[in-house]
């Protein structure tokens, strides 16, 4: 019974390749470096494919219990080839069954990425939640820029692990 209901939470728990976000920082990593990921002890980041892009992890945590993972293009691009990047990306999450869009737009020929950026310090995001509502958490990415290149970072979030001010 205490079986049934373990891993009944975990089938509720926000998964990235099928590990859920959960448990402590040194597991998560344990079970990233099963995949196939690297772990550099000195960066504390894990390396590897993802969705056909070579990225770095980071395993983030709250009271040592694992909230998210940032995942991070290696591959930094320019305006037009990010604006590509993230609209495959918004294709893709819109089109798989698991989520469903909480906020965010496609990006168009019209939007400066590099302007609105650098002088209005815009961010340009995608949210999407899960269709199961029993999954507290949700996938979302943005844009980042680092000496004039661009990245995507997709943040996976398990909102049951996230501060909530008990620390206050």
């Amino acid at each position: 019974l205490i079986h049934l209901a373990v891993s009944g939470f975990a089938q509720n728990t926000i998964k990235f390749l099928g590990i859920p976000i959960e448990g402590t920082k040194k597991e998560m990593i344990a079970k990233l470096q099963a995949k196939g990921y690297e772990y550099n002890t000195y960066s504390e980041e894990l390396r590897g494919e993802f969705n056909g892009q070579e990225v770095a992890i980071s395993v983030q945590t709250v009271n040592n219990r694992v909230w998210r993972l940032a995942i991070i293009d290696i591959t930094g691009r320019g305006e037009a080839d990010i604006k590509i990047r993230f609209n495959n990306l918004y294709e893709q999450f819109l089109n798989n069954s698991k989520y469903e869009l909480a906020e965010g737009k496609q990006l168009t020929e019209k939007d400066d990425i590099s302007y609105e950026m650098s002088v209005n310090k815009k961010r340009y995001d995608a949210y999407f939640k899960f269709v199961d509502k029993s999954i507290n958490g949700y996938v979302w990415y943005t844009i980042a820029e680092q000496f004039g290149r661009y990245k995507i970072v997709m943040f996976y979030e398990n909102n049951d692990n996230a501060a909530n001010g008990d620390d206050l």
